[in-house]
């Protein structure tokens, strides 16, 4: 039987936790292994952030468990040894469902490393299943390659994601859109899917929709956006905001979008970052923001400001989003959220405390 048969379904993101996972980094396989140091020392410094609202799982190599335990500790920390090639968790880790008995299970898709962009990425591929085997969570296996960042669900059955990451020929090139949808609503308990087109300029995963748009709570929805014609993602965001205008969610409901400025492009070694205000992370009771300072300082307090407005009831809890930037994601891509029971979640801006 599938998920959706047994009553399963994702819940949204601003539901209450029972904990965060997050991976350890790992040196050999970063963009820039020479920054290794400074990239701990960023999750650190995230890891203690979330781990201020609610506890927190480091997924650690063996060989890393010392240089970890240096950076990150606590009553609300503990460590999972378990070997792994890279460090996005929200993409290569599980995708958490709940029943309506209180039942929490993970779903096990395939990875194949952001469309085989990178050499290795067995160990990737099999963490998922280990992980929910060593905290005892029933595990499905699905026949889908995908990576957490591509989807956003607002747990009342409409997901967001976009044609260039789901519908790309090297994810599964055997499956057309309806199959794909089918196996969405198969395994997350999904009853429509609204495709935005594509992601954001210099976006390695392929137009993670977690850079670019996500529920800000039923019926509405957050998108960056850029008001420089000259730039890339002009286009795509006034795509996108025409996309959600006309879009209703999965209960009729038209969509209320509220838009948060982009950041100023951020280049290095001539390649653009794509710096993301929306690859925020709920926690219990707040929000983790990245923020990216110098230039965008006056874009970084806006959207402090814009969350905080909408979400009234929750902590805007910054970090900072460079020192892991360079590596291609941010707090958000290293995050991965284990729901609580359900009967006992939060609404999005309602604040929450363990």
């Amino acid at each position: 039987m599938y998920p959706r048969d047994m009553g399963y379904r994702m819940p949204a993101e601003w539901s209450l936790h029972q904990r965060t996972f997050i991976s350890w980094p790992v040196q050999a396989t970063m963009c820039y292994p020479q920054d290794y140091e400074q990239v701990c020392r960023g999750y650190a410094a995230i890891i203690r952030a979330v781990a201020e609202f609610e506890p927190v799982t480091v997924v650690v190599r063996p060989d890393d468990r010392d240089t970890a335990s240096r950076h990150v500790y606590g009553e609300r920390v503990e460590f999972l040894v378990a070997d792994h090639d890279d460090a996005w968790l929200r993409d290569n880790g599980p995708t958490f469902i709940v029943d309506h008995r209180g039942g929490v299970a993970g779903i096990n898709w395939r990875f194949n490393a952001w469309g085989e962009k990178y050499p290795v990425w067995d160990k990737d591929d099999r963490l998922a299943a280990l992980i929910l085997d060593t905290i005892k969570v029933p595990r499905f296996d699905a026949p889908l390659v995908m990576e957490g960042g591509s989807i956003h669900v607002d747990g009342e059955g409409t997901m967001l994601t976009t044609e260039e990451c789901l519908l790309n020929p090297n994810r599964n090139p055997q499956l057309e859109r309806g199959r794909i949808e089918e196996y969405l609503s198969l395994y997350l308990g999904i009853d429509k899917v609204i495709w935005l087109k594509r992601g954001l300029s210099g976006d390695e995963t392929d137009g993670h929709i977690d850079n670019l748009a996500c529920w800000a709570g039923p019926g509405r929805v957050l998108l960056q956006v850029c008001d420089d014609p000259k730039d890339y993602n002009y286009l795509v965001t006034a795509e996108s905001r025409e996309i959600l205008r006309q879009a209703s969610d999965a209960l009729g409901r038209s969509l209320e979008v509220i838009e948060i400025l982009q950041p100023p492009p951020r280049y290095h070694e001539g390649r653009r970052l794509t710096l993301s205000y929306l690859n925020f992370y709920f926690v219990n009771g707040g929000i983790i923001l990245p923020v990216f300072g110098g230039e965008a300082r006056s874009t970084d307090i806006e959207a402090g400001r814009i969350l905080s407005r909408t979400f009234p009831g929750r902590r805007v809890r910054t970090v900072d989003g460079r020192a892991i930037a360079k590596e291609g994601g941010n707090v958000h891509c290293m995050t991965q959220q284990m729901p609580a029971e359900p009967g006992n979640w939060s609404q999005p801006g309602m604040l929450r405390r363990q």
